[in-house]
């Protein structure tokens, strides 16, 4: 597959057939994904290959408070679990929310989950002592994850990328067995998708891109 289809063709994908994903196909797709760059190219990311039903189920429990919190900010008309602004709803509000089963069932039908972590101890996180919540420690892991993904594509699987467990991070690391200077990045189901999409809808460039300044013109090209 194109290289730029592949980007503008591959979507969060949440339903799967059920179908196997082989140990051969996925071994090609992290075999792929591992050219992904990092901090120093010091390839601090570890993954798990989850398969057992068991853990999915676990895993996918451990999702629920977060979820529960996003749902109930949805129902607020607010921006979920942004860095800025506490929740409006109430805690008795939120822990009384429902869980829609899309936030679980993917964790639970996927060909095989893949749980990765970033080691703390040599990813170079530029903005550890500014105060604001740090995104710069994703730029050496969330490459790879993307990369897999795109590699999912090509061989006509598809997942997504679900943040949902990381408030239970300890959990998910006692659950797995993961030292504690690993940090969880994302949890990401992949499988045979039940449907193939083939058009996103996206922000056009002139929308978020501007010359010189946040301020600046629109870039058009």
């Amino acid at each position: 597959m194109d290289l730029y289809d592949a980007m503008r063709t591959t979507p969060a994908t949440r339903e799967f057939t059920g179908e196997p994903l082989p140990d051969g196909v996925l071994h090609r797709l992290l075999d792929a994904a591992r050219f992904a760059p990092s901090g120093g190219n010091r390839q601090g990311v570890r993954v798990v290959v989850v398969r057992d039903q068991d853990t999915r189920e676990r895993i996918a429990a451990l999702n629920e408070p977060a979820v529960r919190r996003y749902r109930a900010q949805i129902d607020a008309g607010e921006s979920p679990w942004n860095s800025l602004h506490a929740p409006g709803p109430s805690p008795e509000t939120i822990a009384a929310t429902p869980v829609p089963e899309a936030f679980t069932k993917p964790v639970l039908t996927a060909g095989a989950v893949l749980v990765f972590w970033v080691d703390l101890g040599v990813v170079a996180s530029m903005d550890q002592h500014l105060d604001r919540v740090g995104v710069v420690s994703g730029a050496s892991v969330y490459p790879l994850v993307w990369n897999v993904l795109l590699a999912a594509r090509a061989e006509g699987y598809g997942g997504t990328i679900t943040t949902m467990a990381v408030p239970e991070e300890q959990s998910v690391r006692d659950l797995l067995g993961v030292p504690e200077q690993y940090a969880l990045a994302a949890v990401v189901p992949i499988g045979r998708p039940v449907h193939e999409v083939t058009r996103l809808k996206r922000r056009p460039v002139e929308d978020f891109v501007t010359l010189e300044r946040f301020d600046g013109e629109p870039f058009t090209g």
